[in-house]
């Protein structure tokens, strides 16, 4: 059974494994911090090749950027990440096959085949971390447009310039969606400049202990009741802003499923966002669920295309 040395490339960590054509991760997992400049990921990335190529057939990179349809280089990346980087030579780290694909597109892959979307031959994944990624399958194919920049979720909420996203521009969805964004939704709610993400999660978490409120209603449903709440307000408008994307994703790719991921999707009420979702759409009944193919999606996934599974498969629902 062929194997891929998996290396995901994040904003703050860089993970590293083995692989299997079953998706099964067949030695530790390594971790440590990103660096912040060029030659700190390169020197990084380097040493783990050097050391772990012998025992894969291929290299396969899923990497904060965007990737060309090549699966050789990055076109581009956003704020999140160092300086100098899209500049970075993969195919130079090693002699053998070497594959690239952005970590969401390789974390939607490895749900399609695995996970959440399993069965489904259109689904759309939304990976919701410090920035916001995603990937699009439709007729059981990556959807990587005429670039290789298809799911980036870029695409503007608002026209006034109320927020300034990582990528260049005002208004994005990445710039609502994501952990950044409840921040600065909450600090807009509560008027007070030093909040995190963290102060939110904490206290709408204690909120949801509150003893009087009915544990049979959905989470959200149960937060409605503590309206006036500062940081409930942020949260649920947080999640509105995730769930406005998410109508006209469903509406644009009349899409089987929508897959949360990343470190705020378990925060989400996928229930609710179900519900109102369907409300909101033109086409047949969309699901929203949680991711299910683990923390090390994007390796599992970039491992996987770069291994061939499933790439020619016809799948429907």
């Amino acid at each position: 059974m062929k194997k891929a040395l998996a290396i995901d490339i994040g904003g703050t960590k860089i993970y590293n494994t083995i692989v299997n054509e079953s998706g099964e991760i067949v030695a530790e997992v390594e971790k440590r911090s990103t660096p912040k400049t060029f030659d700190g990921i390169k020197d990084v990335l380097q040493e783990i090749v050097k050391r772990h190529e012998k025992d894969a057939d291929v290299i396969a990179f899923a990497t904060a950027g965007a990737v060309n349809n090549q699966n050789t280089a990055l076109l581009g990346s956003t704020g999140n990440i160092a300086e100098g980087y899209p500049k970075m030579d993969f195919l130079g780290l090693s002699q053998k096959k070497v594959f690239v694909e952005n970590d969401a597109n390789a974390a939607a892959w490895a749900e399609h085949i695995l996970g959440a979307s399993k069965g489904c031959s259109d689904s759309i994944m939304i990976t919701l971390g410090t920035g916001v990624g995603g990937g699009i399958i439709v007729n059981n194919r990556l959807l990587k447009g005429k670039s290789g920049t298809a799911g980036e979720m870029h695409f503007k909420m608002f026209p006034d310039k109320r927020r300034y996203c990582t990528c260049g521009a005002y208004d994005c969805f990445e710039a609502y969606a994501s952990g950044r964004g409840l921040m600065l939704t909450a600090q807009e709610f509560t008027k007070v400049p030093n909040i995190t993400t963290y102060d939110v999660i904490a206290e709408v978490n204690a909120v949801l202990n509150l003893k009087h409120l009915d544990g049979n209603l959905l989470k959200t449903e149960r937060l409605m009741q503590e309206s006036e709440n500062k940081y409930v307000q942020a949260f649920l408008k947080w999640q509105d802003d995730i769930l406005i994307g998410c109508i006209g994703l469903a509406n644009l790719f009349d899409t089987e499923v929508i897959v949360l991921s990343g470190s705020m999707a378990e925060f989400v009420d996928v229930e609710y966002l179900e519900k109102e979702l369907n409300k909101e759409i033109v086409a047949t009944y969309t699901k929203v669920r949680h991711a299910s193919a683990g923390n090390y999606s994007g390796m599992i996934g970039a491992a996987l295309l770069a291994l061939g599974i499933g790439v020619n498969k016809e799948v429907n629902c």
